[in-house]
Protein backbone atom coordinates (compact mmCIF):
# COMPACT_ATOMS: atom_id res chain seq x y z
CA UNK A 1 0.00 0.00 0.00
CA UNK A 2 1.91 3.11 -1.18
CA UNK A 3 1.56 6.09 1.62
CA UNK A 4 -0.65 7.96 -0.57
CA UNK A 5 -3.51 5.46 0.29
CA UNK A 6 -1.89 5.01 3.44
CA UNK A 7 -3.19 8.67 4.08
CA UNK A 8 -6.62 8.50 2.83
CA UNK A 9 -6.85 5.01 4.90
CA UNK A 10 -6.07 6.53 7.91
CA UNK A 11 -8.03 9.78 7.70
CA UNK A 12 -11.29 7.71 6.61
CA UNK A 13 -11.00 5.56 9.64
CA UNK A 14 -10.21 7.63 11.98
CA UNK A 15 -11.98 10.73 11.26
CA UNK A 16 -15.52 9.20 12.99
CA UNK A 17 -13.16 9.37 16.30
CA UNK A 18 -11.55 12.17 16.16
CA UNK A 19 -14.86 13.66 15.70
CA UNK A 20 -16.38 12.15 18.49
CA UNK A 21 -13.51 12.76 20.68
CA UNK A 22 -13.91 16.37 19.71
CA UNK A 23 -17.67 16.79 20.54
CA UNK A 24 -16.95 15.50 24.02
CA UNK A 25 -14.24 17.93 24.58
CA UNK A 26 -16.24 20.88 23.26
CA UNK A 27 -17.01 21.69 27.08
CA UNK A 28 -13.46 21.68 28.00
CA UNK A 29 -11.96 23.68 25.11
CA UNK A 30 -8.81 25.08 25.40
CA UNK A 31 -8.92 29.12 24.23
CA UNK A 32 -5.03 28.45 23.14
CA UNK A 33 -6.53 26.07 20.71
CA UNK A 34 -10.01 27.69 18.37
CA UNK A 35 -9.05 25.35 15.90
CA UNK A 36 -9.40 22.20 17.96
CA UNK A 37 -12.07 20.32 15.12
CA UNK A 38 -9.04 20.89 12.13
CA UNK A 39 -6.15 20.18 14.73
CA UNK A 40 -7.92 17.05 16.04
CA UNK A 41 -8.45 15.69 12.47
CA UNK A 42 -4.59 16.47 11.94
CA UNK A 43 -3.63 15.02 14.75
CA UNK A 44 -5.27 11.58 13.77
CA UNK A 45 -3.98 11.71 10.40
CA UNK A 46 -0.94 11.81 12.23
CA UNK A 47 -1.07 9.50 14.68
CA UNK A 48 -1.85 6.89 11.85
CA UNK A 49 1.37 7.71 10.35
CA UNK A 50 3.29 7.64 12.67
CA UNK A 51 1.60 4.07 13.88
CA UNK A 52 2.32 2.51 10.78
CA UNK A 53 5.21 3.98 9.76
CA UNK A 54 7.62 5.90 12.12
CA UNK A 55 7.00 4.17 15.71
CA UNK A 56 7.37 0.30 13.91
CA UNK A 57 10.85 1.83 12.25
CA UNK A 58 11.62 3.67 15.36
CA UNK A 59 11.35 0.35 17.52
CA UNK A 60 13.08 -1.83 15.18
CA UNK A 61 16.05 0.84 15.26
CA UNK A 62 16.20 1.03 19.18
CA UNK A 63 15.73 -2.55 19.08
CA UNK A 64 19.15 -3.45 17.20
CA UNK A 65 21.39 -0.56 17.87
CA UNK A 66 23.60 -0.74 21.00
CA UNK A 67 23.13 2.03 22.99
CA UNK A 68 26.62 3.31 23.00
CA UNK A 69 25.72 4.33 19.36
CA UNK A 70 22.27 4.86 19.79
CA UNK A 71 23.71 7.84 21.87
CA UNK A 72 26.46 8.12 19.45
CA UNK A 73 23.76 9.40 16.90
CA UNK A 74 21.94 11.69 19.30
CA UNK A 75 25.15 13.43 19.70
CA UNK A 76 25.66 14.25 16.55
CA UNK A 77 22.52 15.53 15.50
CA UNK A 78 22.66 17.60 19.21
CA UNK A 79 25.90 19.17 18.06
CA UNK A 80 24.41 20.06 14.50
CA UNK A 81 21.48 21.71 16.65
CA UNK A 82 24.08 24.12 18.31
CA UNK A 83 24.01 26.46 15.46
CA UNK A 84 20.87 27.54 15.63
CA UNK A 85 21.01 27.47 19.58
CA UNK A 86 24.05 29.66 18.69
CA UNK A 87 22.40 32.57 16.45
CA UNK A 88 19.08 32.21 18.29
CA UNK A 89 20.87 32.95 21.56
CA UNK A 90 22.75 36.17 19.89
CA UNK A 91 18.75 37.09 18.65
CA UNK A 92 17.65 37.01 22.19
CA UNK A 93 20.72 38.67 23.53
CA UNK A 94 20.94 35.59 25.51
CA UNK A 95 25.18 36.23 25.36
CA UNK A 96 26.35 33.77 28.23
CA UNK A 97 24.51 31.11 26.57
CA UNK A 98 25.62 31.91 22.79
CA UNK A 99 28.95 31.75 24.06
CA UNK A 100 28.64 28.63 25.79
CA UNK A 101 26.92 26.84 22.92
CA UNK A 102 29.49 28.11 20.74
CA UNK A 103 32.24 26.51 22.77
CA UNK A 104 30.50 23.38 22.76
CA UNK A 105 30.11 23.45 19.35
CA UNK A 106 34.07 24.29 18.71
CA UNK A 107 35.00 21.40 21.51
CA UNK A 108 32.59 18.77 20.06
CA UNK A 109 33.07 19.33 16.62
CA UNK A 110 36.49 18.87 17.26
CA UNK A 111 37.64 16.79 20.38
CA UNK A 112 34.41 15.37 19.99
CA UNK A 113 35.05 13.71 16.73
CA UNK A 114 32.05 15.77 14.82
CA UNK A 115 30.27 15.59 18.14
CA UNK A 116 29.94 11.93 19.08
CA UNK A 117 31.55 12.24 22.62
CA UNK A 118 30.31 15.29 24.63
CA UNK A 119 33.60 16.27 25.61
CA UNK A 120 32.41 19.97 26.31
CA UNK A 121 29.99 18.62 29.08
CA UNK A 122 33.00 17.21 31.09
CA UNK A 123 34.77 20.75 30.60
CA UNK A 124 31.74 22.39 32.64
CA UNK A 125 29.98 23.54 29.13
CA UNK A 126 26.31 21.79 29.99
CA UNK A 127 24.00 21.09 27.15
CA UNK A 128 21.54 24.68 27.15
CA UNK A 129 17.83 23.66 26.67
CA UNK A 130 17.76 24.73 23.12
CA UNK A 131 17.26 27.49 21.33
CA UNK A 132 14.99 28.52 17.96
CA UNK A 133 13.57 30.78 15.95
CA UNK A 134 9.73 30.80 17.49
CA UNK A 135 11.27 31.42 21.09
CA UNK A 136 13.15 34.42 19.09
CA UNK A 137 10.05 35.87 18.02
CA UNK A 138 8.61 35.53 21.23
CA UNK A 139 11.26 37.44 22.97
CA UNK A 140 10.94 40.28 20.44
CA UNK A 141 7.46 40.18 21.81
CA UNK A 142 5.34 38.13 19.26
CA UNK A 143 2.34 36.97 20.69
CA UNK A 144 1.91 32.88 19.99
CA UNK A 145 -1.06 32.88 17.88
CA UNK A 146 -3.55 29.60 18.26
CA UNK A 147 -2.37 26.61 18.93
CA UNK A 148 -2.04 24.30 15.52
CA UNK A 149 -1.27 20.66 14.36
CA UNK A 150 0.54 20.57 11.14
CA UNK A 151 0.60 17.75 8.86
CA UNK A 152 3.49 15.28 9.44
CA UNK A 153 5.30 17.94 11.61
CA UNK A 154 3.07 18.08 14.37
CA UNK A 155 2.13 20.57 17.15
CA UNK A 156 3.01 23.82 16.75
CA UNK A 157 1.69 27.24 17.43
CA UNK A 158 1.52 30.12 14.61
CA UNK A 159 4.22 31.90 15.71
CA UNK A 160 6.39 29.06 16.13
CA UNK A 161 5.44 27.41 12.72
CA UNK A 162 6.45 31.04 11.22
CA UNK A 163 9.80 30.42 12.96
CA UNK A 164 9.85 26.64 10.88
CA UNK A 165 11.89 27.81 7.56
CA UNK A 166 14.44 30.22 9.77
CA UNK A 167 15.25 26.71 11.65
CA UNK A 168 15.44 24.60 8.56
CA UNK A 169 17.73 26.91 7.14
CA UNK A 170 19.69 27.29 10.65
CA UNK A 171 20.35 23.05 10.61
CA UNK A 172 23.76 22.33 8.52
CA UNK A 173 21.72 19.74 6.98
CA UNK A 174 20.01 21.44 4.93
CA UNK A 175 22.83 22.96 3.44
CA UNK A 176 24.53 19.80 2.38
CA UNK A 177 24.44 19.85 -1.72
CA UNK A 178 24.31 15.97 -2.20
CA UNK A 179 20.71 15.15 -2.20
CA UNK A 180 20.61 11.83 -1.31
CA UNK A 181 23.36 12.17 1.48
CA UNK A 182 20.98 15.65 2.87
CA UNK A 183 17.70 13.16 2.68
CA UNK A 184 19.52 10.13 4.61
CA UNK A 185 20.74 12.52 7.05
CA UNK A 186 16.93 14.01 7.50
CA UNK A 187 15.80 10.57 7.74
CA UNK A 188 18.73 9.20 10.39
CA UNK A 189 17.29 12.35 12.60
CA UNK A 190 13.80 12.03 12.30
CA UNK A 191 13.90 8.32 13.25
CA UNK A 192 16.54 8.74 16.30
CA UNK A 193 14.34 11.60 17.09
CA UNK A 194 10.86 9.32 17.17
CA UNK A 195 13.13 6.78 19.19
CA UNK A 196 14.28 9.03 21.94
CA UNK A 197 10.41 9.17 22.37
CA UNK A 198 9.28 6.04 22.81
CA UNK A 199 9.88 5.87 26.36
CA UNK A 200 7.38 9.16 27.42
CA UNK A 201 4.92 7.30 25.66
CA UNK A 202 4.11 5.86 29.08
CA UNK A 203 3.01 9.40 30.74
CA UNK A 204 0.55 9.98 27.70
CA UNK A 205 -2.95 9.65 30.05
CA UNK A 206 -6.44 10.04 29.20
CA UNK A 207 -7.79 12.19 25.54
CA UNK A 208 -4.35 11.62 23.69
CA UNK A 209 -4.75 15.07 21.75
CA UNK A 210 -5.38 16.87 24.96
CA UNK A 211 -2.69 15.65 26.98
CA UNK A 212 -0.06 16.18 23.86
CA UNK A 213 -1.66 19.72 23.37
CA UNK A 214 -1.12 20.54 26.78
CA UNK A 215 2.45 19.13 27.27
CA UNK A 216 3.39 21.05 24.20
CA UNK A 217 2.20 24.72 25.23
CA UNK A 218 3.53 23.96 28.92
CA UNK A 219 6.65 22.81 27.19
CA UNK A 220 7.02 26.18 25.05
CA UNK A 221 6.40 28.63 27.95
CA UNK A 222 9.07 26.65 29.88
CA UNK A 223 11.66 27.27 27.00
CA UNK A 224 10.21 30.62 26.32
CA UNK A 225 10.91 31.85 30.15
CA UNK A 226 13.83 30.21 30.51
CA UNK A 227 12.76 27.18 32.87
CA UNK A 228 10.88 30.55 35.00
CA UNK A 229 7.99 27.94 35.27
CA UNK A 230 6.96 24.71 36.28
CA UNK A 231 7.16 21.99 33.32
CA UNK A 232 6.32 18.34 34.58
CA UNK A 233 6.78 17.06 30.54
CA UNK A 234 9.83 16.72 28.60
CA UNK A 235 12.16 17.46 31.92
CA UNK A 236 13.90 14.15 31.26
CA UNK A 237 14.34 14.45 27.56
CA UNK A 238 16.92 17.12 28.29
CA UNK A 239 19.17 14.51 30.47
CA UNK A 240 20.63 12.32 27.41
CA UNK A 241 22.90 10.20 27.84
CA UNK A 242 26.69 10.86 26.77
CA UNK A 243 30.18 9.39 26.50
Amino acid sequence: MTIRKLAVAAVLSMGLAAGAVAEEAQEKKNPADPWEGFNRGVFAFNDAVDGAVLKPIAKGYKAVTPDVVETGVSNVFSNLGEVGNIVNGLLQFKLGQASNDTGRLLINSTFGLAGIFDVAKHMGLEKGTGEDFGQTLAAWGVESGPYVVLPLLGPTTVRDGVGLPADSYLNPISHVDHVPTRNSAYGADLIDTRASLLGAEGAISGDKYSFIRDAYLQRREYLINDGKVEDDFGADLDEEEDF
